[in-house]
């Protein structure tokens, strides 16, 4: 069986349903086609991530994390080229002083 791969805005409706709603997981799981045990993984997750945790190696469904997982990939990328950067600076510094003796 192929496993299905829902878009995080589904998740985030599909666990509205349960959070904001009033639906049981029953009623959740028969309205949309997902799974109780999907279901409870989101709805988890969702609740975590309205305390600002995100689970290891899981991708934001709300939009207020997702933003926060880009800002942080960018935040390493900029760390990276700021070491880079770095690294080249001092090696133009000893190449320049090299040329001037």
């Amino acid at each position: 069986m192929k496993r299905r791969i829902f878009s995080q805005d589904f998740k985030l409706d599909a666990a509205n349903l349960i959070l904001k709603q009033g639906y049981t997981y029953k009623e959740a799981q028969e309205a949309t086609g997902v799974s109780d045990g999907t279901l409870r993984n989101w709805v988890g997750q969702i609740q975590q991530e309205r305390q600002g945790e995100i689970p290891a190696g899981a991708r934001a469904i709300t939009e207020e994390q997702q933003k926060v997982q880009a800002l942080e990939k960018r935040i390493k990328q900029l760390e990276m080229e700021k070491e880079i950067l770095k690294k080249a600076t001092a090696l133009l510094t000893t190449d320049s002083n090299q040329f001037s003796r």
